[in-house]
């Protein structure tokens, strides 16, 4: 229990000293005038309330990452719960603000156009198609798990196809609408039900007379069953992606930065939604091995049980939270998914219109743009879930790669401390390469663990090399 309550302590102290720190770098300029009012269009760029607005970037950024993800990477061990607390604080929520922030700064534009100022029109280029496709998968992916689940709950009256359907419907409604008329409405209801069943959880877990077996007594070794195949480094840091640190949070960020009042409100919506969703993830992660008994019943019950986590959910909050538990948990795994997957569609069109310049306030033009990115949708959902998760995995973490070496860039250009990005950004490229080389096929290149690891770090080198030498250019033109 102890071991839990200061990885807690960690998070929230993290968001009041490190994010105010993370804050104070970035200068923030209250007086200046947000995209919401000096860009406001009525369909993506739009003030709204400051509680909607977190909620909804939340619920964007959640899904299924922080209770899914937190209970598939606590089989890894006690080094589960570092990383949920110290990825979050020190990578994941200063990813998240860093990239509102310069979307914030320049006009509300989409992620690929960022990153591209920053890094050159070659890496915007990559990172147009790049985002497409994960944003594409993330659609395809949230559409068959959801439609899956709604369907073994309606045996006999709708199968899997027709809710397949109902979800793609709702999908192209949430992308063309304004963003105030139906994830304005929707998305805060959500979002305060999946933290009323964390807070539901919490309380359980610390006045349930329950023992949270962490296991840091015994050490930080790997608790994985097959531990020679799935080593903590690389794969637990992506496999408790959303829980600590997510490129796909980057994608969202952008769409709700259109919809801040004010620059000081950034950091209470955007590190304080990512350090919500770190606290969802080490709650569920507690939860999930104090439910079973510890790290070997919490494998034997995953075998059992298909390595799905649905069953888990749905049984732990009808468990301890009854009736109202099993509701919570309807909506934490059915509509968690959702929520992801219709504003990834929605974050498509807009990085499609940002880089084909095309004005969005008409909804023929709104539907124009989406037309391309449905038909993609549909077909992507034609293949094996299994292997769609796998790559979007990957590619989500790699995207947030790109996104921390572009904030790097970012600091660096406007004279501030770029030190807090740039440690993350080596980090995650190691990670993201060791990975990709070290997966087995045909999701990765199958190589020994000593080759990827060198490679990744190799990789990290030389982007810190070029941006070293980015840095003594910069300096040379100062003083020049």
């Amino acid at each position: 229990m102890t071991s839990f309550l200061i990885a807690l302590a960690v998070l929230v102290g993290g968001y009041f000293i490190y994010g105010a720190l993370v804050e104070r770098i970035f200068k923030i300029e209250p007086e200046r005038a947000t995209p919401a009012y000096s860009m406001n269009d009525g369909v993506d760029y739009a003030p709204m309330a400051t509680w909607r607005v977190f909620l909804i970037q939340f619920l964007n950024i959640a899904g299924l990452g922080p209770i899914f993800g937190a209970i598939m990477g606590v089989m890894f061990g006690p080094a589960a719960f570092l990383w949920i607390a110290f990825g979050t604080i020190f990578a994941g929520a200063v990813h998240d603000f860093i990239a509102a922030m310069i979307s914030l700064r320049s006009g509300g534009l989409s992620l690929p156009e960022c990153v591209g100022e920053q890094l050159g029109s070659g890496v915007k280029q990559t990172m147009r198609g790049f985002s497409l496709v994960l944003l594409i998968l993330v659609g395809a992916v949230f559409v068959v798990s959801p439609a899956d689940l709604i369907a073994q709950m309606t045996p006999g009256v709708f199968n899997k196809m027709f809710w397949i359907g109902a979800i793609f419907i709702y999908y192209i409604l949430a992308t063309l609408l304004p963003v105030d008329k139906l994830i304005g409405r929707l998305y805060p209801v959500f979002g305060f039900a999946l933290l009323f069943m964390a807070l539901g959880l919490l309380i359980a877990l610390l006045l349930g007379g329950h023992e949270i077996p962490m296991g840091f007594a015994d050490g930080l070794t790997n608790r994985q069953p097959d531990a020679d195949k799935l080593p903590i480094f690389p794969m637990m840091f992506v496999s408790i992606a959303c829980g600590a640190i997510s490129g796909f949070h980057a994608t969202q960020s952008p769409m709700m930065a259109r919809c801040l009042k004010n620059e000081k409100l950034a950091r209470p919506v955007f590190y304080g939604a990512m350090v919500a969703e770190g606290i969802v993830a080490l709650i569920w992660a507690a939860a999930a091995i104090t439910y079973v008994g510890g790290y070997e019943h919490l494998q034997q019950y995953m075998a059992e049980h298909g390595n799905s986590a649905a069953d888990l959910v749905k049984e732990i909050s009808s468990n301890w939270l009854g009736a109202i538990g099993g509701v919570l948990a309807l909506l934490g795994v059915v509509f968690a998914p959702i929520t992801s997957g219709d504003t990834a569609l929605r974050s498509a069109r807009l990085i499609t219109a940002d880089f084909m310049h095309l004005n969005q306030k008409s909804i023929w033009r709104r539907l124009l743009t989406s037309l391309p990115l449905f038909g993609l949708c549909f077909l992507v959902m034609l293949i094996d879930f299994n292997v769609l998760w796998r790559y979007f995995a990957w590619c989500n973490q790699t995207l947030s790669v790109f996104t921390l070496w572009a904030a790097t860039v970012w600091l660096a250009r406007n004279r501030r401390a770029y030190i807090i990005t740039l440690l993350p950004a080596l980090f995650m490229t190691v990670v993201s390469v060791a990975y990709i080389l070290y997966a087995h096929r045909p999701e990765g290149f199958g190589l020994g663990l000593p080759v990827a690891l060198t490679a990744g770090a190799i990789v990290a080198g030389g982007f810190l090399i070029l941006f070293m030498r980015f840095l003594r250019r910069r300096e040379g033109v100062c003083k020049g």
